[in-house]
């Protein structure tokens, strides 16, 4: 098996919580600095953080999305402010929710250009989508990890649906594989 020329680089992930049972977006609105609430136009509050670069949704259920970290640590640091904000303004709210993965969209350079009609034609349809008329890149479903590549002919590509980094290494490392063992890497 050849080694795998670069580990993923992750460029977001999106992760879940739940602050409470209810929130009253009008009310944090107020308390959070620069946070937006149009609910005519979206029924969350958006609340952007500088350091670490991320924004967190809220909605009126309690639960919020944070989008933008890029490792898990920056992930818990922007739910941590934003709970500790809520809790000194009195708004009673989980001080360390849980948080929950759901997508992690990464990057990786395999170090090699790719013959992509090559590589349809070799690999056949059943996880492969290839219209280059369409789009320049080839979309490769894994079945394990769920992970889904876009390949590109200049050996780069970008996986999405990971929820964790150890998936992400395996999928580059199955890719990378297959590609090698096809004679295509």
């Amino acid at each position: 098996m050849q080694e795998t020329p670069k580990k993923a680089e992750v460029q977001n992930i999106v992760a879940s919580t739940r602050f409470t049972d209810s929130l009253d977006l009008n009310a944090i609105v107020g308390i959070l600095e620069g946070s937006e609430y149009d609910p005519e136009k979206f029924p969350g509050l958006i609340y952007r953080i500088k350091e670490p670069k991320t924004a967190l949704l809220l909605f009126r259920s309690g639960k919020a999305n944070c989008t933008g970290g890029t490792t898990l640590s920056e992930v818990r640091e922007s739910v941590d402010i934003v709970a500790g904000k809520l809790l000194k303004a009195g708004i009673p709210v989980e001080r360390h929710p849980v948080i929950t993965v759901q997508n992690i969209v990464a990057v990786c350079d395999l170090g090699a250009m790719l013959n992509l009609n090559n590589i349809a034609t070799s690999l056949g349809v059943e996880h492969l989508e290839f219209e280059p008329e369409q789009f320049p890149g080839m979309v490769y479903r894994l079945e394990d990890p769920k992970v889904v590549c876009l390949l590109f002919s200049s050996g780069k590509m970008v996986l999405t649906g990971a929820k964790s980094v150890e998936e992400l290494d395996r999928a580059v490392e199955s890719i990378a594989e297959v590609l090698s063992g096809s004679g295509f890497l």
